[in-house]
């Protein structure tokens, strides 16, 4: 199974940027698709980012141009830097994966945009 934790999320003002991460532990030998997905107060999660193994990338429409996914395989951590956020990008902030043995999720974090 893998375990995952984010952290990086906090209030910003409108335009402001944030980074988030996710680190990963367990059996991430075996992950296959990596993606951060936000859920805002009485909507459905959606997804945000994703990146597979192969290093493809893909994007909601309302994060095109602005956030960015990337991994470190090194140190085991998948990011989503946010730039020109706006507060319509508050929500809690989900980091997932899938594997051979599932799909996990972390625990969540915070992301606040207001001035």
């Amino acid at each position: 199974q893998v375990q995952l934790v984010e952290s990086g999320g906090g209030l910003v003002q409108p335009g402001g940027s944030l980074r988030l991460s996710c680190a990963a532990s367990g059996s991430i030998f075996s992950i296959v698709f990596r993606a951060w997905y936000r859920q805002a107060p009485g909507k459905q999660r959606e997804m945000v980012a994703g990146i597979d193994r192969d290093g493809i990338v893909n994007y909601a429409d309302a994060a095109k141009g602005r956030f960015t996914i990337s991994r470190d395989y090194a140190k085991n951590t998948l990011y989503l830097q946010m730039n020109s956020l706006k507060p319509e990008d508050t929500a809690v902030y989900y980091c997932n994966t899938i594997s051979l043995g599932g799909q996990a999720w972390g625990q969540g974090t915070q992301v606040t945009v207001s001035s």
